[in-house]
């Protein structure tokens, strides 16, 4: 049996990855920004969790991660940023950037924005945590 489209039916579980997070580095600053793209979920969980343990790699004056373009960011993003933020916070300085409901509206209910300083915009996050 066909779709109206011509094409076969959607057969259910496992949900096609079709839009995998995007994870990308870069130095602003003198602070290391991981700006990441796309839906955070168990799924995808596993993707973020190595896009960070790659970037602790280097010696860290400061970290933001810009949750920006994020359209998702369910329970396992939020106890991913918690766990970056206890690894990080003893060394260097940490910032999460959400400026969307997807984003900032979780980190709020749940309270994290007290665990860990959250931004509107990148620029905010990179004057709050960049060499003063």
């Amino acid at each position: 049996m066909f779709a109206p489209s011509g094409r076969a039916p959607d057969k259910g579980w496992p949900l096609p990855a079709n839009d995998p997070i995007t994870t990308s580095v870069a130095r602003r600053e003198g602070v290391t920004v991981l700006t990441v793209g796309g839906e955070i979920d168990l799924a995808t969980a596993p993707t973020l969790e190595a896009a960070i343990a790659d970037v602790l790699t280097d010696d860290l004056p400061a970290l933001v991660i810009d949750l920006s373009p994020v359209q998702f960011l369910a329970s396992a993003g939020l106890q991913i940023l918690v766990a970056t933020h206890e690894k990080v916070s003893k060394a260097a300085s940490f910032a999460v950037v959400a400026n969307g409901p997807a984003t900032s509206r979780p980190i709020q209910l749940t309270g994290l924005d007290e665990v860990f300083p959250l931004y509107p915009t990148l620029d905010d996050a990179l004057i709050a945590v960049g060499p003063g």
